[in-house]
């Protein structure tokens, strides 16, 4: 259908709609069912089977696979019921290691989802004659949307009626720039894609002016659906972080396969059976390559994000988590974010009383104040018990939230001096007043700035209301004054000149967006972590400057400037200068990406948060750029890296506090898997040269894997975050995962496992005379002191301070891992593992070896901590 080409009344026709009404509630209903959802297609998602199928591709397994098949057969062949455990037992474990593999990466994937379905678009559609919001996938064709400035389009769209619509079209047709959009023109039919101005387009964004479109197209048939093919079944990119570890898991395979190799050679040339021998060493190189790292660390980027969501803070793209933890500064606006974005009339001042403080003991003089500035609005405040519902002027609407707490009924002020006339506000003038007839008479109420009206009083105390609006002035709060006159009559003309002379001044009242309770603590915070909070504002100077003091952001020797001082600044004394000011007023968008930009070159990674079509730019700009989820527009939403539900301050803060802590407990499981795998490695390898003998069989490599890979690193990375992570500076964006020690500090722990496994296996060779008893002790002593090492890795801290059991997640996952080794090691299982019944002595030592490096690690951190 070539929408632009037909008249109204012919697409009127075509989709079976009401231009006027929008479609009926059942009809929009049939029609998603016709068309389906307003979306497009994503790749096949793999079923579950198909995630285990995969599980089963990589190289090694194949050949365990192989190996274990052909020592079935054998034994089959053989008859020898006794050799068919082993085989059969490690069989069952792949197809476990398959099953949790395919478990982790579809809940990653169902949790990705999850977050992808937490910032979907909402349009506003007209259905039955009434506006209402609606997820953007509910869109069929016929429906009647509304848009405005900072809007994405939610699908191809024949516009109906337009005021100076500009969209950004540059994504679709390649034009850089905007494209003016007419609802009034009929083009042919085949107009170019780019020039056509009755229409706009699925997933371009609004950047000027209001309009009613008719959605013509929705979800594939929309112009840029043409295009989605290209990008069918393109996988999610993967993180930094999940490249980086998957790179190191390549590195760290590769060593691992050739440490096998030595060993299958050592093997050969000790005289061990081939087929044992090869099994052991693929086993091995199952067991010691972290191939299920990346997913683990998919799950738990995931699963902190959704937490963070529930915090407020709705992360877009999983790599913004990595960057909040090395965030330097938070670039905040003022408004909604740092304060309440609630005017709040704080202060009334009459010539009679002076100052007061708005509450239920103001004097008759400051009650009559209010009572006639609320007459003199035309805004309303619903209140429904404690909570109110304000819509219009902010100032007016802070005038009747404080009148109406103060005691003063509007409705009867209002039944008392009916209003019969007004001059509406203009910026001239910069005052409006209303006229009310009273008995007897007239009222003519006048609101406005002091400065105009000053001149045109003739009695009240003018002189001291001047000095009285200099003083709440320097305390950043907005002034307007109120003045009276009455008259006898109605009057003759309506006009600014006939009404606004000879007035009588009642007093001034001040008022301001007060500061969000939360936000000094949030600030404060901000500077013990070592994070910059700076201020930037369309507001005057003065005012942000006083609201930056009170919350800690402008100290002593900080600078606050204007947007026409930052304008006059080249980039070298910006750069020089940007360390010093601490406050941005009467700025413009623009100027938010030299001030980004000045930070970064500082070496700093800043946040910057924005609501506006304009912020778009800087909020890309920015290292994290964080969108206002109440006041911000869809554009700003889709350039954001955060989008904070609250608009708080606060929650920026407690995202940077969340990214440390997710990335903190990656580092933690990385080191746990690494540290561990290598000293599986360790032990064979040395035992092959020491004893020509291996200490760990095949089938008790894999369960250890099987045991201590999964549930108890998962767990490790749910760990709270810690108590002392605010107190440190920011992590440098160029810093590695292995940086303060990690790397040393997981060989030392892969030394130290190896070298216990190799003490337990000697021991258990030694006191019981036989292979299988040392096995034991080592098979024993390697997975319970992994085990333990969960608990070691959780924090920097004695497990005194953090507490040994108050990760409950790990507490579970450890239940369940010793509860697997129980099976292995107490039941009948023992024989199909090739293990021994031990003496008691022996399972203490076990026990006790196991337990050493907890010892190690509590030295190891008191000495570090310097305690």
């Amino acid at each position: 259908m070539t929408a632009h080409h037909l008249s109204l009344e012919e697409l009127e026709q075509a989709l079976n709609t009401d231009l006027s009404n929008g479609l009926t509630t059942a009809r929009a209903q049939a029609l998603l069912a016709q068309y389906g959802e307003n979306r497009l297609k994503e790749g096949k998602r793999r079923s579950l089977a198909a995630r285990f199928l995969d599980q089963l591709k990589d190289a090694m397994i194949l050949i365990l696979l192989a190996a274990a098949g052909v020592s079935l057969a054998t034994a089959l062949y053989e008859g020898d019921r006794a050799a068919l455990w082993e085989p059969v037992l490690i069989l069952l474990i792949v197809v476990l290691n398959a099953a949790l593999g395919a478990a982790q990466e579809s809940r990653a994937e169902q949790a990705l989802t999850a977050l992808r379905g937490m910032t979907a678009p909402m349009a506003r559609v007209i259905r039955e004659g009434s506006q209402r919001p609606a997820p953007a996938t509910a869109l069929v064709p016929g429906d009647v949307i509304v848009l405005e400035a900072g809007d994405l389009v939610p699908a191809d769209a024949r516009l109906l009626q337009a005021s100076a619509l500009k969209a950004e079209e540059s994504a679709l047709t390649g034009e850089s720039l905007p494209a003016e959009k007419d609802a009034d023109v009929r083009l042919p039919e085949q107009t170019a894609l780019g020039d056509r101005r009755n229409m706009v387009f699925s997933g371009c964004a609004i950047l000027n002016g209001t309009a009613t479109a008719v959605v013509t197209a929705t979800g594939m048939d929309t112009e840029i659906g043409r295009i989605a093919g290209l990008l069918a079944g393109e996988p999610d990119a993967p993180t930094p972080l999940q490249e980086t570890l998957a790179a190191l898991g390549r590195k760290l395979g590769a060593v691992a396969l050739i440490a096998c190799a030595v060993i299958f050679v050592l093997g050969l040339l000790s005289g061990m059976p081939v087929g044992e021998l090869f099994m052991t060493a693929v086993s091995l190189a199952v067991s010691a390559i972290p191939e299920g790292l990346p997913a683990i660390v998919t799950i738990v980027l995931s699963l902190g994000v959704q937490r963070m969501a529930a915090r407020n803070a709705i992360i877009r793209r999983l790599p913004a988590v990595e960057t909040l933890g090395s965030a330097g500064v938070i670039c905040s606006d003022k408004t909604g974010t740092l304060t309440q974005n609630r005017m709040t009339l704080t202060a009334v001042w009459t010539g009679a009383q002076g100052r007061e403080t708005p509450g239920t003991d103001l004097s008759e003089q400051a009650r009559q104040l209010l009572a006639y500035a609320s007459l003199c609005c035309n805004a309303t405040v619903t209140f429904h018990g404690d909570r109110e519902e304000r819509l219009g002027d902010p100032t007016e609407t802070a005038i009747l939230s404080a009148a109406r707490n103060c005691g003063v009924d509007r409705h009867q002020w209002e039944q008392l001096l009916p209003r019969t006339g007004e001059l509406p506000f203009d910026s001239d003038r910069k005052r409006m007043t209303t006229i009310h007839r009273r008995e007897g008479g007239t009222v003519l109420i006048v609101k406005g700035a002091l400065e105009s009206l000053l001149p045109l009083c003739v009695a009240g105390a003018r002189t001291e209301a001047a000095a009285a609006a200099e003083e709440l002035s320097r305390e950043a709060l907005r002034v307007l004054a109120v003045a009276v006159r009455e008259l006898d009559g109605p009057p003759e003309s309506v006009t600014a000149d006939a009404l606004e002379r000879d007035l009588t001044l009642l007093g001034l009242v001040g008022m301001i967006d007060p500061p969000r309770p939360e936000a000094k603590a949030a600030v404060e915070l901000c500077r013990q972590a070592g994070i910059r909070p700076v201020m930037i504002t369309g507001d005057h100077v003065a005012t942000a400057s006083a609201i930056a003091g009170e919350l800690g952001i402008l100290r002593p020797g900080d600078r606050a400037v204007t947007g026409g001082e930052l304008s006059a600044m080249s980039e070298a004394e910006l750069d020089s200068a940007v360390e010093d000011i601490s406050v941005y007023a009467r700025v413009s968008p623009e100027d938010k990406i030299r001030i980004v930009k000045a930070w970064q070159r500082r070496g700093k990674v800043a946040a910057m948060t924005g609501d506006g079509v304009n912020d778009a730019p800087a909020l890309k700009a920015a290292n994290i750029g964080c969108a206002m989820g109440r006041a911000g527009t869809e554009v700003a939403r889709g350039a954001s890296d955060m989008i904070l539900t609250d608009d708080n301050f606060a929650t920026i803060v407690e995202a940077v506090r969340e990214g440390r802590g997710i990335y903190d407990n990656i580092r933690k499981v990385v080191g746990f898997l690494l540290g561990t795998n290598i000293g599986e490695v360790l032990a064979v390898l040395f035992a092959m040269l020491l004893w020509r003998e291996t200490p760990l069989r095949s089938v008790q490599l894999l369960w250890i894997n099987l045991v201590t890979d999964s549930l108890p690193a998962i767990a490790l990375g749910l760990e709270p975050v810690e108590a002392d992570i605010m107190e440190r500076p920011p992590r440098p964006a160029e810093e590695g995962l292995f940086a303060h020690g990690l790397g040393i500090q997981v060989v030392c722990q892969g030394v130290l496992f190896g070298t216990l496994c190799l003490a337990g296996y000697a021991l258990g060779r030694q006191l019981t005379g036989t292979l299988a008893g040392g096995q034991t002790m080592a098979f024993l002593v390697l997975a319970v002191s992994q085990i333990v090492q969960a608990f070691n890795m959780r924090s920097a801290r004695p497990l005194g301070q953090t507490g040994v059991f108050t990760n409950r997640a790990l507490n579970g996952a450890a239940a369940v891992s010793l509860g697997l080794m129980a099976l292995a090691v107490f039941t009948p299982m023992v024989r199909a593992f090739g293990l021994a019944t031990l003496s008691p002595a022996l399972y203490a030592a076990a026990l006790a070896l196991s337990l050493v490096p907890v010892a190690v690690m509590e030295v190891y951190k008191k000495f570090r901590n310097g305690s």
